[in-house]
């Protein structure tokens, strides 16, 4: 894009190492491809998998544009775009996958072997502009406001979770960590049916939070036994969905089902897993059903997950907008990632906004 010869520049925030995020000047994206889309992003949420790795992991690629989590308005559409056009407002999956490997021919996009997440390898979401493929976007309801569609992506990393388990309507499900994805993993799980839910984490905060969006039970575990504190209630839940990202969470999680029950890991932990030996032996013992999830991607790819979480939130189906707690100029962005550094309890989804530096 030019303009009388010279580049035209955005503002963004670009990641070169741990804890060196800048506010700066960046040359605005371009169509490159039939089916690409230029999106004006409107909002952008700050992830947990982004405050792990500012803090301990650095980037991908040093002075990489930053963040995934977004939703905006299309300004520009390739000739050969079709489903969305310019003037839209769009959630947009941040996962980008080959479509032609193994994995993704038979079904199974999340786990093509070139996944990738913009913000990573390629330019992400912490900027004015973003130039994505086309199949990546999903049109917004009427009504449903840009800080609803940047929810869209955490709301789709639940729901995937979810699918791969084999919840329905009469499940008791625990989640352990009330952070951003254990509140979305509680909305979901009641949209999907679930009778009664566990909330289990050491913050009461966290706890209140997760009242709010549904949990019928609330356990702190800061210094109880998992084991013991669900059979305080009944002898195990159906589902236990782990969503701290913790390595002790991760180890007696396995501890929380009934026999023939589930267990679904959403959290990722940044250290080695140690398990106790009465907690793996549940495993056997009580023939648990274990799964991972990786992403938000199914076929047709984006998936159902995208459709549902863009249907339900945008048509105010599921609630998820209260967990907002704080909004900021994007050029404040690397302050807000200190102050969160600092004082995480008292941060819930924080969203950025390109418009507000104008």
């Amino acid at each position: 894009m030019e303009n009388g010869g010279k580049e035209l520049k955005m503002k963004a925030l670009t990641f070169y190492g741990k804890r060196d995020l800048r506010y700066e000047e960046v040359e605005i994206p371009e169509i490159q491809n039939v089916k690409d889309v230029i999106i004006k992003v409107k909002a952008a949420g700050i992830c947990g998998s982004d405050i792990a790795r500012y803090r301990s992991l650095g980037p991908y690629v040093p002075g990489m544009v930053w963040g995934h989590e977004f939703a905006g308005e299309i300004t520009a559409a390739g000739p050969e775009v079709e489903n969305v056009a310019v003037g839209d407002h769009v959630a947009c999956c941040p996962t980008l996958v080959c479509h032609q490997c193994g994995c993704c021919q038979s079904g199974h996009p999340a786990g093509c072997g070139s996944l990738n997440t913009i913000g990573a390898y390629v330019p992400g979401a912490f900027a004015e502009y973003i130039r994505m493929p086309s199949d990546t976007v999903v049109k917004m309801p009427e009504g449903m406001t840009f800080e609803e569609g940047a929810l869209a992506e955490p709301a789709a990393v639940a729901i995937h979770g979810l699918y791969r388990t084999e919840i329905q309507m009469g499940y008791e499900v625990a989640v352990v960590g009330c952070g951003n994805i254990g509140l979305m993993c509680i909305a979901w799980a009641k949209a999907f049916g679930a009778k009664k839910i566990y909330a289990m984490d050491i913050s009461d905060a966290h706890l209140k939070m997760a009242a709010h969006f549904g949990a019928d039970v609330l356990i702190n575990t800061a210094e109880v036994d998992f084991y013991e504190a669900i059979r305080e209630y009944s002898d195990g839940v159906d589902l236990a969905v782990e969503s701290a990202g913790n390595p002790y969470t991760a180890a007696r999680v396995l501890g929380l089902p009934r026999k023939g029950g589930e267990v679904v890991y959403m959290g990722i932990p940044y250290a080695d897993v140690s398990v106790p030996r009465f907690y793996f032996e549940k495993i056997m013992r009580n023939e648990l059903r274990v799964k991972g999830s990786w992403c938000t991607v199914s076929a047709p790819y984006p998936g159902k997950e995208w459709m549902n979480a863009v249907d339900y939130i945008g048509n105010h189906k599921v609630q998820v907008a209260d967990m907002i707690s704080h909004r900021a100029p994007l050029s404040k962005g690397p302050e807000i990632f200190e102050e969160i550094l600092e004082h995480p309890e008292a941060f819930g989804k924080v969203m950025l906004y390109p418009e507000l530096d104008v």
